[in-house]
Order: structure tokens, then C-alpha cells, then sequence
């Protein structure tokens, strides 16, 4: 009991403040947490890098294939994170919530769930990177296999990339065909 008259305090007290600066606010952390999203591209290229630098220090003559695998691999893992940029980019220079009516704490609760959203882009981004470290180890290894290996790569990472797609999607809806803000 005594937790729901906080929860309810504290809901009076952020609707005390002007309805857009409430917004605003919520967009804002919504924009830092969908950059979390860039955790997942970090680590998958940075595996991806390893696995290259690994595959070079054990056939140092396929240094040139092994390197074009690595880098079109990472930038394929890359793509979680530029969704979550994009994400980020729209809400703080093109963000739709702000002239919306309804209810702020929806419209504002839609925000930062629109950022929270993008958090999935951590997988995809491993995954991919992943892919792109397994691909360049074993081009490495076979570098006569090169192009079988970079087009099963490329398969994989767009299977791997659906969550992202799925989490810019949702987000998308939250921004700007909201249902919720119907259901008040």
C-alpha cells in the first residue's frame, strides 16, 4: 500500500510540470537508452577483428581476403547500432510525440519505451559479429572457399538482424501511430 501512494506521488508530481518539458524529458532518456544498443556491435565487431588478426597470424598469405571478410562482416554487424541511431537522430530532431494529444504520461512512458525498444539491437549485433569472425577464421584456413563462406556469412547475419528490424519497428509505432494514446 504504502509503495502505490509513492507510485501515485510521484505520477502528480511529473504531471505537475509543464506537459511538453515532461515529454521532452522522457525523449531524452528514451534517445540515451536506445544507444545502448551499440553494445552489440562493439563486442561483434570487435570478435570479428580478433578472429581476423587470429586468422592473418596463422596464414599471413591470405591477409588480404581475410581482411576484406572482416571488414564487410563488421559493418554488417554495424547495422543494430545505425538503427538505433536513427531511432535516436528521429527523436531528438524530428520527434512526432511532442504535438500529440493524450495523455502526457502515455505520450512521454511511449518515449522512453521507444528507446528501451532499441536495446534488442544487442543481439543482432553479436550475432553478426560472431558470424563475421567465424567467416574470416575460416577463410583463413580455406581461402579458396572465399565467396561460398562470405555468401553463407551474409545469409546468416540477415536471419541474425530481424530482432533489430523487429525493435525499429516497434519503436517506429510508439513514435508515430501510437495506439495507445487512442485507448484514453
Amino acid at each position: 500500500m504504502e509503495n502505490t501512494n509513492f507510485i501515485i506521488q510521484f505520477l502528480e508530481w511529473l504531471m505537475s510540470f509543464d506537459r511538453a518539458a515532461v515529454i521532452l524529458a522522457a525523449t531524452a532518456i528514451g534517445t540515451g537508452l536506445a544507444m545502448i544498443a551499440g553494445i552489440g556491435p562493439g563486442i561483434g565487431q570487435g570478435f570479428a577483428a580478433g578472429k581476423g588478426a587470429e586468422a592473418v597470424s596463422y596464414n599471413p598469405k591470405t591477409s588480404k581476403q581475410v581482411t576484406t571478410v572482416m571488414l564487410l562482416g563488421a559493418a554488417v554487424a554495424e547495422t543494430s547500432g545505425i538503427l538505433s541511431l536513427v531511432i535516436a537522430l528521429i527523436m531528438l530532431y524530428g520527434n512526432p510525440m511532442v504535438n500529440l494529444s493524450g495523455g502526457a504520461i502515455v505520450i512521454a512512458a511511449s518515449a522512453i519505451g521507444a528507446g528501451l525498444s532499441m536495446i534488442a539491437g544487442i543481439g543482432p549485433g553479436i550475432g553478426q559479429g560472431y558470424a563475421a569472425g567465424k567467416s574470416t577464421e575460416m577463410t583463413g584456413k580455406r581461402p579458396k572457399h572465399q565467396s561460398s563462406i562470405v555468401r553463407t556469412m551474409f545469409l546468416g547475419q540477415a536471419v541474425a538482424q530481424t530482432t533489430g528490424i523487429y525493435a525499429m519497428i516497434i519503436a517506429l509505432v510508439l513514435m508515430f501511430a501510437n495506439p495507445l494514446i487512442n485507448l484514453l
